[in-house]
């Protein structure tokens, strides 16, 4: 499988990009993870491709561009969609499904058939959970930014406590594979963009 190199993507972020401010806020976010991702990897050498984690990482969140309006505003309610339709984009833009898995399998630590049963959530059934290596990393490290206002680095143990209002199991997850990849550096992330961490 051909892996699109950084500017490929960057275009195809600004190719469906709705605002320069999308753009700024998405794709930031974006390169932070893929960097958090690859320092992971770096760290702790796993059976993984780094190029396909970087590409990974770039990709990710690419579905959130289809959550906004006309006049830039960000439809929060069906946030929860934006991975599966990043997924679709990337296929209707003829990526392979490896690459689009990244896209559909990033949020919060998996989302299973019976997480959308039990929380009526408005994607289709199915179970949205990362299984390679690769997967696993660009979901972690999407841990650790988040693009609320302001962006902010998250912290090992503020995300163990946001993954908490989503149950035991969501938490306890996020701590094994802190434990399998080890905490992040964020300071390299706050000195490169000014994101405090919380």
């Amino acid at each position: 499988m051909r892996v699109p190199s950084d500017r490929e993507i960057r275009d195809l972020h600004a190719e469906h990009a709705p605002t320069s401010e999308a753009f700024d806020l998405v794709h930031t976010h974006c390169a932070i993870v893929a960097g958090i991702a690859e320092q992971l990897l770096s760290r702790r050498p796993q059976a993984a491709d780094p190029e396909l984690v970087r590409a990974g990482g770039l990709l990710h969140d690419i579905g959130v561009y289809r959550l906004y309006d006309r006049t830039g505003k960000l439809d929060y309610e069906r946030y929860v969609r934006h991975g599966v339709l990043g997924r679709d984009l990337l296929a209707e833009q003829g990526y392979p499904d490896a690459l689009g898995r990244f896209c559909s399998c990033h949020t919060g630590m998996g989302i299973t058939r019976e997480d959308i049963r039990a929380q009526g959530l408005p994607i289709p059934p199915g179970d949205y959970v990362a299984e390679s290596v690769e997967e696993e990393l660009v979901m972690f490290a999407d841990k650790f930014h988040s693009k609320a206002g302001p962006p902010v680095l998250v912290s090992p143990a503020t995300v163990a406590a946001r993954l908490s209002r989503f149950g035991a199991e969501k938490e306890l997850r996020f701590k094994a594979l802190l434990a399998k990849y080890g905490e992040p550096d964020l300071r390299p992330f706050h000195e490169e963009h000014g994101h405090e961490v919380v």
